[in-house]
């Protein structure tokens, strides 16, 4: 069994209005939830092998808030998940080398969403799927459980979602963007 772990970016900030999307800082809301989204991963112990990152600055601060938590975990920081789309992510991830376990990417939707939704086929925990279902938020994670043994594996339906953690659901406060 592979684990995956699909992290969207925190909220980010549209203060600036001359930035471009990809230079987007996280906002002051969304820097607290990744600090939550960080102590929540902390404390269930989750620890991937690797982290793969999109290069966009919303991302890279969003990894740099759990980096200071969670024991260090390689980190591969990748321009190709900047936009990547539900088939783009699928390729990434069947590159993956076939002794790592457990894989979190951090990135952007509509890919991270559309590739949950793909690799889970549905199955999976009922309250997990539920939410997922209603809004894929800015600092949600998504866990699944991947029934291949390997990453070049990968195909529709081969997971199952066992979690689905939204900041909203660490501290009961209305965050669902």
């Amino acid at each position: 069994m592979r684990k995956l772990f699909l992290l969207r970016h925190a909220k980010s900030s549209w203060d600036d209005p001359v930035l471009t999307d990809f230079d987007r800082p996280l906002s002051r809301r969304g820097r607290d939830a990744a600090a939550r989204i960080a102590a929540f991963i902390e404390r269930i112990g989750l620890t991937p092998n690797l982290a793969l990152v999109s290069t966009a600055r919303r991302t890279r601060e969003t990894w740099d808030v759990l980096a200071e938590t969670i024991p260090a975990i390689p980190t591969s920081f990748e321009p190709c998940l900047y936009a990547a789309g539900q088939s783009d992510l699928l390729r990434r991830l069947q590159k993956l080398d076939p002794p790592l376990e457990s894989v979190i990417v951090v990135g952007h939707n509509p890919g991270l969403e559309r590739l949950a939704d793909f690799l889970g086929g549905g199955q999976g925990e009922p309250v997990a799927l539920d939410r997922m279902a209603r809004k894929y938020p800015t600092g949600a994670l998504a866990e699944l459980t991947l029934d291949v043994p390997g990453w070049d594996q990968l195909q529709c339906g081969c997971g199952r979602i066992t979690r689905f953690t939204r900041p909203v659901d660490l501290d009961g406060e209305e965050d669902d963007d």
